[in-house]
């Protein structure tokens, strides 16, 4: 079993702490505020910005896994979560007599932009719009300029218990773009959770890069039909999109089916299924 560290032990690391708990590894969990992580996480509480302190903190340990989230939606805090605390975490580790085996880094699919509609898999370039994708393209170029081996997971609309902006909008009879129609890609925080769970027990057959969705791109509308069906609200009315052509894109997950893992919500409707039924609890 492996010592592995959570550096930003919010929603999502919570639960891959406890997944990873529950295999038995050791786990702690990195974060300003960390003294709620439920058991067995062990917590470190530590301002990864702070080189001083995560050189004293964080311990020896064999898998690092740095899933921040920033503070806010500004350019500051975008910063200060991909770059400042990517290279003062990753500082500190390579200067140890024995660094981790390998760190993976929580990114997003923000960082391929707009696609007009168009699939899209690991090999596609990226075009990323604004602060935001560029905080964490920059981020995901410091872990490849480690000497210590990397793996990129671009997750893209992470939903579960707590998330529910897609439900209040489809409650609300929220308009949405149909023809032409806006392509969306979403995954549970329970799958994101789990896939990197399972992309660490890969150990030296991991590879250095995945795009994490389920398997069910589609069109924003279905979505919003399918939840405002379930909530006995009113369907979205379609409109006419601005554009004159498709939005978003559509993300395979080819390579991470093929890694082995098994998602346990496959589409937006298993998972929407079990968050409209209260199922689970959103970490703090």
């Amino acid at each position: 079993m492996s010592r592995i560290l959570i550096a930003g032990c919010g929603d999502v690391g919570t639960a891959l702490g406890l997944s990873l708990g529950a295999r038995g590894h050791e786990v702690f969990g990195a974060r300003r505020s960390a003294r709620r992580l439920p058991a067995p996480l062990r917590p470190v509480p530590v301002d990864l910005t702070d080189a001083r302190a995560v050189g004293r903190s964080v311990p020896a340990v064999d898998i690092v896994v740095y899933a921040v989230a920033a503070g806010s939606r500004d350019e500051g805090a975008y910063h200060r979560a991909y770059v400042e605390g990517v290279s003062t975490l990753l500082e500190a580790l390579e200067a140890r007599d024995e660094p981790p085996r390998r760190v993976f880094f929580v990114s997003s699919t923000s960082v391929y932009g707009e696609r007009g509609g168009e699939w899209i898999d690991e090999t596609a370039p990226l075009a990323p719009r604004g602060f935001t994708g560029a905080s964490l393209v920059a981020g995901e170029q410091r872990m490849r300029e480690s000497p210590i081996p990397a793996t990129v997971v671009r997750f893209a609309g992470i939903y579960g218990p707590g998330r529910g902006w897609m439900i209040e909008r489809a409650r609300a009879g929220a308009r949405c773009a149909g023809d032409p129609p806006k392509f969306t890609n979403r995954i549970h925080r329970d799958d994101c959770a789990e896939a990197l769970a399972h992309l660490i027990e890969l150990d030296d057959r991991c590879e250095d890069l995945y795009i994490g969705v389920d398997d069910a791109p589609v069109e924003e509308c279905e979505v919003l039909e399918w939840l405002a069906s379930r909530l006995d609200a009113q369907a979205p009315q379609r409109e006419r999109g601005s554009a004159g052509q498709a939005s978003g894109k559509r993300c395979r997950n080819a390579r991470l089916r093929a890694s082995g893992y098994r998602f346990r919500y496959p589409t937006f409707r298993e998972g929407y299924a079990a968050v409209l039924a209260g199922e689970g609890v959103r970490y703090p």
